[in-house]
């Protein structure tokens, strides 16, 4: 008689599943996941974004004179936040233009050491993630390049929700749009941040999976962030909502790490099946 496993499927049959789940995408992907430490990653991009990046990205909307609330207005987006939910994230990342005006050189400069050592945690996931070794130090310059970029594409996706909320015809081009951007940014910012050593064809599927989990995440926070949102300001005040914003932000770094990787093992699973179908044949990462 054929002993069962812990699951109580047939040991025969669960050695198939379990042979068959390790091969696939997902199964590469939750191995992949393990091994880079996806969760802690997550956790580090959270933390150096809040710390990091948030006081840059704040200054940066304070002297532009067409932003309309700044960072917080793209954090209530991005968590998909009411009005009258968005109201203590607008507050923890209000800024004063008179204030930021006091913000000298050397301020400047720290703010913008901090937001290149986000982007260096940035880089190195993806260099974790497609096993490459980092680059000298000549190629440091991507990261200022990398980060400009990235304000550029939040204070495009800030000013669009301010232009195009109007009406269900304006909602959903800007919907179009935003994730055309943040396509063509995720594509692009691989490429750029691993220095051209990964094709192109093999970096679009992490893109695509970025954005589609990405938008996931917003529809979920919609869900479980916004009733917590409400909930933690009105217990613990302001910390209760950095809880929630910085619990989003590792939310955001997962999906953008887990996108890249998902991406990579899908490119490899689909070089592995075109291999069996033609095994004499060379396939390029590049025809993906």
């Amino acid at each position: 008689m054929e002993s069962e496993s812990a699951c109580g499927l047939p040991a025969s049959r669960y050695a198939r599943w379990r042979e068959r789940f390790s091969r696939s995408v997902i199964g590469n992907v939750w191995r992949g996941g393990t091994q880079l430490e996806l969760v802690r990653r997550s956790m580090a991009f959270a933390t150096l974004g809040l710390v990091a990046l948030a006081p840059l990205l704040v200054v940066v909307a304070a002297v532009n004179p067409a932003s309309q609330q700044g960072l917080g207005q793209w954090v209530v987006d991005g968590m998909g936040l009411p009005p009258n939910t968005a109201t203590p994230v607008l507050h923890l990342f209000a800024s004063h233009h008179q204030a930021t005006g006091q913000v000298g050189v050397l301020g400047l400069a720290l703010l913008a050491a901090f937001g290149l050592a986000f982007v260096t945690d940035v880089q190195r996931g993806y260099q974790g993630i497609w096993e490459i070794p980092p680059e000298s130090w000549r190629q440091a310059w991507r990261r200022a390049v990398w980060l400009a970029a990235m304000i550029g594409y939040l204070g495009f996706e800030m000013e669009s929700g301010a232009l195009l909320r109007h009406g269900p015809l304006a909602s959903a081009g800007r919907i179009v749009i935003v994730a055309t951007a943040g396509l063509f940014f995720f594509w692009w910012g691989q490429y750029f941040l691993l220095a051209g050593r990964v094709p192109w064809g093999w970096l679009l599927p992490g893109a695509l999976a970025t954005v589609a989990g990405l938008s996931g995440l917003r529809a979920f926070s919609v869900l479980v962030f916004n009733p917590m949102m409400v909930s933690s300001a009105r217990d613990y005040g302001m910390v209760g909502v950095v809880l929630v914003v910085l619990s989003w932000l590792i939310g955001v770094g997962f999906v953008i790490f887990g996108g890249a990787l998902a991406g990579r093992h899908y490119c490899e699973h689909r070089v592995g099946i075109r291999a069996d179908r033609e095994p004499v044949l060379d396939t390029e990462p590049g025809d993906l």
